[in-house]
């Protein structure tokens, strides 16, 4: 599998399940539950084979990186939350790091 789209499924799967978080209640909910589970394993797996292509510092950063930014995306869209200015800049600067590491790196796997 190639590496940028097995990062692209660790990201989605990660993104799935930290906002399914807000879901589960003090794990009262099992649907969501099920959901944060599967989605951190299916993403923590995802990333594993990511890490065979792609150095890990990298991978990581990206990951996080988008991570952070699709999940304030997401309890915008789902939960009504708004990011103040502060928020906003911050991940303007996360987005404009990681497009810095795709654009300029060349650092290698092991």
């Amino acid at each position: 599998m190639n590496g940028h789209l097995a990062l692209a499924i660790a990201i989605c799967m990660e993104v799935i399940a930290t906002s399914a978080l807000a879901s589960i209640q003090g794990l009262t909910k099992p649907l969501p539950l099920l959901a944060v589970i599967i989605g951190y394993v299916s993403s923590f797996y995802m990333l594993a084979i990511v890490v065979k292509t792609i150095p890990i510092g990298i991978a990581y950063a990206i990951w996080s990186g988008m991570g952070i930014v699709l999940v304030t995306l997401v309890s915008v869209v789902i939960y009504r939350q708004k990011p103040d200015m502060a928020a906003i800049v911050g991940m303007g600067m996360i987005v404009a790091g990681v497009v810095t590491i795709q654009l300029f790196s060349s650092m290698k796997p092991h």
